[in-house]
């Protein structure tokens, strides 16, 4: 597949091409353009050249733009969800549902399009002063492969909306969605250059992007690593910058908590997407009083996770997304057992593909990694406590701070762990749901900015300010 810029569908300059892998069964899906330096070039050239049209088409035209651009991807959900599950190997369930994800965010956008307010200020001894918020220019996204789809939207629809360009590098392992949702876009009225898609690695596409003159926004998610090369790419021309990065997002479960709707709560949040979502569950912390019924639950209903292939019936888990990943795995596996007890999984099926049994270890000590790193795979660690004040000591100790919850029946415990949480969102009895109206992001090394509400919105525009005599 070719990537699209300026409206039309191009190869590299260079003629070079990445191999698109499915996971599942190691099959060669497709292939698209390894871009490098030049190809962004006439990216950012294209979207440069689109900004004055698209930021004078009036704010409820953008609006319907995106409205047409989800019924679009609507009446195609099936396909584009064969796509993702091809290239991600996430369950079709999860699949679709993140396409819908998207139209979601793009009805969200274009419902509130109107909403974009300045200010009138009276200024004693000078007249009147008007504040107004215009669009940036040309804004570089760069998303990863674990939420390709869902991502997308969050960059691209408010950035759209607001008047701005966009010039987007999706993942070199899971881009071929984003190119059909980009096609539809088109159809929608979307003008040339408006939204552009250039495919590549990260070093030969993505800092390029990062680092482009003409760029003035860069919103990326991936590893607290990568956004700080990223953040220092952008630094020198003082670009506006969003970061979503990495979590170990910690959660308590408090003596009163409905242990039944917990277990079943947890195992969602730590093995959707095959526990490779930044804000998945990841370290789990109980009260002594319920560990021994919550650890029967939990190894229950972990044991009875279906692992296999996406377009396979009633599967709960699809594989890792490379060998890397997996071999990531296996090796923090090997380390904790030797420290912790592994109660189940750990192992790999018999079966091709970069499958991995869902894994549940217990007495995990607080220096083992499990509890100190970011966990991207299915692999749920758990340790007992003796208080709240200790779960909330021991989760906090932590230099992510992307997402936190507690599971619990009594409103002030938490409120309590509400404000103790160091993270950028917290839940009560439940964990993972980000809906596109509620703001997004992390503190500390998990990012800077935020995604979705009206805070992103905001974040894709300027202040002006005049002032009247």
């Amino acid at each position: 597949m070719k990537m699209l810029i300026d409206g039309e569908w191009c190869d590299a300059v260079s003629g070079e091409m990445i191999e698109i892998i499915n996971p599942a069964d190691l099959s060669k899906v497709d292939k698209v353009p390894s871009s490098g330096p030049e190809d962004i070039s006439i990216a950012v050239d294209a979207a440069e050249e689109a900004f004055p049209k698209w930021s004078a088409v009036p704010i409820r035209e953008r609006g319907r733009v995106l409205k047409r651009a989800a019924e679009n991807i609507t009446a195609e959900v099936d396909r584009l969800t064969r796509i993702l599950v091809q290239e991600q190997g996430k369950p079709f369930t999860e699949a679709k549902g993140e396409v819908m994800g998207f139209v979601n965010v793009l009805d969200y956008y274009a419902s509130i399009c109107g909403s974009l307010h300045g200010k009138t200020l009276e200024l004693e001894g000078i007249g009147k002063g008007l504040t107004f918020r215009e669009p940036i220019g040309v804004c570089g996204a760069i998303i990863p492969w674990n939420m390709p789809i869902l991502i997308m939207a969050w960059k691209t629809a408010p950035a759209l909306i607001t008047g701005n360009t966009v010039v987007l590098k999706p993942s070199s392992e899971t881009p071929l969605c984003n190119l059909n949702i980009a096609s539809l876009f088109q159809k929608a009225g979307l003008p040339p250059g408006a939204l552009n898609v250039v495919t590549g690695t990260g070093i030969k596409a993505g800092e390029p992007l990062a680092s482009h003159s003409k760029v003035r926004k860069i919103s990326f998610t991936g590893a607290s690593s990568t956004g700080k090369r990223v953040a220092s790419l952008a630094a020198p021309a003082l670009k506006h910058i969003t970061l979503e990065l990495g979590g170990s997002d910690p959660s308590i479960v408090c003596s009163d908590a409905d242990l039944e709707r917990t277990a079943e709560g947890i195992v969602k949040a730590r093995f959707y997407n095959c526990g490779q979502a930044c804000t998945s569950l990841k370290r789990l912390y109980v009260m002594e009083d319920v560990a021994d019924r919550l650890t029967e639950l939990l190894l229950s209903k972990i044991s009875s996770l279906k692992v296999g292939n996406g377009m396979e019936k009633d599967v709960d888990l699809g594989p890792l997304i490379n060998r890397t990943q997996r071999s990531k795995m296996l090796d923090l596996i090997k380390e904790s057992s030797t420290e912790a007890n592994v109660l189940c999984g750990g192992d790999l099926p018999q079966r091709e593909g970069y499958f991995f049994n869902p894994a549940l270890v217990v007495d995990v000590p607080a220096t083992s990694r499990l509890m100190r790193e970011e966990v991207f795979g299915p692999i749920l660690p758990m340790t007992r406590v003796e208080s709240v004040e200790e779960a909330l000591e021991l989760a906090t100790k932590t230099n992510y701070g992307l997402g936190a919850s507690v599971w619990t029946n009594d409103l002030g415990t938490a409120r309590t762990c509400a404000h103790a949480f160091k993270s950028g969102m917290v839940w009560v009895n439940m964990h993972l749901r980000v809906p596109a109206e509620a703001p997004f992001g992390g503190v500390k090394e998990s990012g800077l900015g935020r995604e979705n509400g009206t805070e992103s919105i905001e974040a894709y525009t300027e202040w002006k300010t005049v002032i009247l005599g």
